[in-house]
């Protein structure tokens, strides 16, 4: 790892919000090939997945790998949805959707078994489904890890690891910021994933309905969460996209949903966005009029 004694320890944290992690990948080409590097990473729910692969290859390749495999991806790579699937969440009533579909995809591509022998440290974010309290993981199964921490109650059991029960950790902190800190960073570069603020009606279905609310927590508690910190940090959020429709259930817009994540940092790197430490207008809640796309109000947080 770089030697971090003449500036201050960076990590990038990466937030939840399912499919709509795609955009992370395009922030990552971004800031990757202008050489904007990690100190350490912190993930959660699919920034999680995002991040420890980033960790295992921090290089503009194994970013381009890792858009390879996400522009691949198809809804039943990570919810396999089916009858079969349905017939056994009334016959267990615990958990809607099997895990093994996203174990092997993480199995098959991530290029390390145990989260400490990445190439710079990588922290995952997960909750204790009993307590709520929230558990991070820096050592051990980097892909018991990550399921964990992308467990959604309810569409996936939890994760049994070290006598405690694990789910998503989006339940405690979605965008892990503390605990960044807590891990000795003093620069933050935080790539959120936004929320659907185009959208014209509510998401259809269960598991794209209660996606779509969570990423509107991720966005409160991620301002929240910034809004509270020491002046001895700084932090730089990367704009999510706006506007921005779908679901974070569908992947059907990876292609989209990266290309205009990248052009999008680059812009605000262009601007001068790493030269502004603590900016949050862009994090402001709302929603957008007709087929216009125009901003029709921001909410107070």
């Amino acid at each position: 790892m770089t030697s971090t004694a003449a500036r201050p320890a960076t990590a990038f944290v990466l937030a939840g919000g399912g499919s709509f992690g795609a955009i992370q990948v395009g922030m990552l080409r971004s800031l990757v090939s202008r050489g904007i590097a990690a100190d350490m990473v912190v993930g959660s729910s699919v920034g999680a997945l995002n991040g420890a692969y980033y960790a295992g290859n921090p290089t503009l390749d194994g970013v381009q790998r890792l858009e390879t495999i996400w522009r691949g991806l198809r809804r039943r790579d990570v919810f396999p949805l089916s009858w079969r699937t349905m017939l056994g969440f009334l016959y267990r009533r615990d958990f809607l959707i099997a895990s093994d579909a996203l174990h092997q995809l993480v199995d098959r591509n991530l290029s390390y078994a145990n989260l400490e022998d990445a190439k710079i440290p990588v922290h995952v974010v997960t909750t204790d489904i009993l307590s709520g309290e929230t558990v991070v993981l820096s050592r051990g199964s980097a892909a018991q890890a990550i399921i964990a921490s992308v467990a959604i109650p309810a569409a996936f059991a939890p994760v049994q690891f070290n006598g405690l029960y694990l789910a998503d950790g989006a339940i405690s902190s979605n965008t892990p910021v503390k605990v960044a800190i807590s891990c000795g960073a003093r620069r933050l570069i935080v790539l959120p994933t936004g929320y659907a603020c185009a959208l014209e009606k509510p998401p259809v279905g269960a598991v794209a309905s209660a996606l779509h609310a969570l990423t509107l927590l991720i966005v409160r508690q991620l301002f929240s969460e910034l809004q509270g910190l020491d002046d001895s940090v700084d932090f730089f959020v990367l704009p999510p996209l706006c506007p921005l429709a779908g679901s974070p259930y569908d992947f059907s817009m990876t292609s989209e949903l990266i290309e205009r994540a990248a052009k999008s940092t680059d812009a605000w790197i262009a601007d001068g966005g790493l030269d502004r430490p603590g900016a949050l207008a862009h994090l402001g809640t709302h929603k957008h009029s007709g087929s216009q796309g125009e901003c029709d109000s921001v909410l107070p947080h």
